[in-house]
């Protein structure tokens, strides 16, 4: 079946199912595969509870007029989602970075959206599954829409790029994320860098951090590019006022207070600012914007737990993520200070190093107590106190619970759920 007749059925049941779990009624269910799953083998199953259509790529799955059979489904979703955002006038920004994607999307959105139509990648439905369940979720009346883009391996982002054919495009930074997949922080950059080559070779405009070194060398002799600095005059100043406890930046002389801690932030806050500034957001919207944020699902929290002030940034981690953290608790003046760090995953070789840099980077701050956990950190030569898992560590807290008032920074990897923590305090 052709593209064009799998789009007139789209048009017809806008909404996409790719779990037979749950269907969404009406919907057209594509029967993707995976490692341990064929989802041609459910696709009676998924007409049976309400989809309109199954995509499939398997023809002895074929049951009648209701199942469509095509080359491959996985590919199928991709075209269409591509197909479906040229036929949309929207204006796509895309977003992609080693450390701070979502929350910098949020933001983003939170500025663009009192002054258009706007739509942002919902979660973190950010691979070459959800790009493309992104774009087929854009509504024909969106005049801005956001698009995160993550990836762990080289050409992903090059791939996301020609899916999603952005007008504008923004990398948050480049850290050690995903250092197995990349091969390297060498290979971090190549492969987040994907975007600006893109951009570059369609001639679109860049959105960039001119005090990132690695940013400013990516574009130079590029004309075709907005920037944020905190010094350089040939670009928009935006005045970084600290995090203690939140981020705090000026603009023109007009202050802007958040809901984010951590100095990692303010970059997050600023392009929101350059990018609200550049589609002619007023000010005070671009204000109530940033400062109506409030972060949640573990990413920058800064929450009240008894007498404790707790940073919780748990929902990811690596050892750019895991430094910048750190530093911005020792930083934090009149409290006492603890540190609640678990393994950073995908990492690959460099794991033992990585979690041995960061054991020491900790050791040498101005802390109080420093607690580690994991396998990887429970491996490392250092005076903190180590457990293996997280059960350890919740029964040492019973018979050690750490006393107020202190700041408590808890960060590590999504697989450690060291959010748990928040009971045990």
């Amino acid at each position: 079946m052709s593209l064009e007749e799998i789009y007139t059925r789209f048009c017809n049941h806008p909404r996409i199912s790719t779990d037979s779990r749950n269907i969404v009624p009406d919907s057209l269910f594509f029967a993707l595969k995976g490692p341990n799953f064929n989802g041609n083998t459910y696709a009676d199953e998924a007409l049976e509870k309400g989809a309109a259509f199954a995509i499939v790529d398997e023809a002895e799955y074929v049951s009648g007029p209701k199942t469509l059979l095509v080359p491959d489904a996985l590919s199928c979703l991709q075209k269409l989602a591509r197909h479906h955002r040229r036929q949309c006038q929207a204006t796509v920004i895309a977003l992609t970075g080693s450390n701070g994607k979502t929350t910098t999307k949020e933001l983003i959105l939170s500025v663009l959206e009192r002054s258009y139509r706007t739509q942002a990648t919902q979660g973190n439905l950010n691979n070459h599954i959800g790009v493309a369940l992104t774009l087929l979720g854009l509504q024909k009346q969106t005049e801005m829409m956001i698009v995160e883009m993550g990836a762990n391996h080289q050409r992903e982002i090059a791939f996301l790029c020609e899916l999603a054919e952005p007008d504008f495009g923004y990398i948050t930074n480049y850290g050690k994320a995903h250092l197995e997949g990349f091969g390297g922080i060498e290979g971090v950059i190549k492969g987040k860098s994907e975007m600006y080559d893109y951009l570059r070779a369609t001639g679109k405009t860049i959105f960039f951090n001119a005090d990132d070194p690695i940013q400013r060398e990516k574009l130079q002799g590029y004309d075709k590019t907005i920037g944020f600095s905190t010094t350089d005059p040939a670009h928009t100043i935006i005045k970084d006022l600290g995090a203690d406890p939140y981020v705090k930046l000026k603009v023109d002389g007009n202050l802007i207070e958040t809901s984010l801690s951590g100095a990692y932030n303010f970059s997050n806050c600023a392009i929101a600012v350059l990018i609200g500034n550049y589609f002619n957001v007023p000010f005070p919207e671009i204000r109530m914007g940033i400062e109506s944020y409030v972060p949640e699902n573990n990413r920058s929290q800064l929450l009240e737990v008894g007498k404790l002030q707790v940073l919780l940034d748990a929902y990811n981690a690596n050892p750019s993520s895991m430094a910048a953290a750190l530093k911005h608790l020792s930083g934090l003046e009149q409290t006492k200070k603890i540190a609640i760090l678990g393994d950073m995953f995908e990492l690959g070789e460099d794991a033992a190093i990585e979690h041995q840099s960061i054991a020491d980077l900790a050791s040498s701050l101005d802390l109080e107590s420093l607690i580690l956990v994991g396998k990887a950190f429970s491996r490392t030569t250092t005076d903190a106190h180590q457990f293996e898992s997280f059960e350890e560590l919740a029964d040492y807290l019973k018979s050690h619970p750490i006393s107020g008032p202190a700041t408590v920074l808890i960060k590590a990897s999504r697989g450690m759920a060291l959010e748990r923590l928040q009971d045990h305090l």
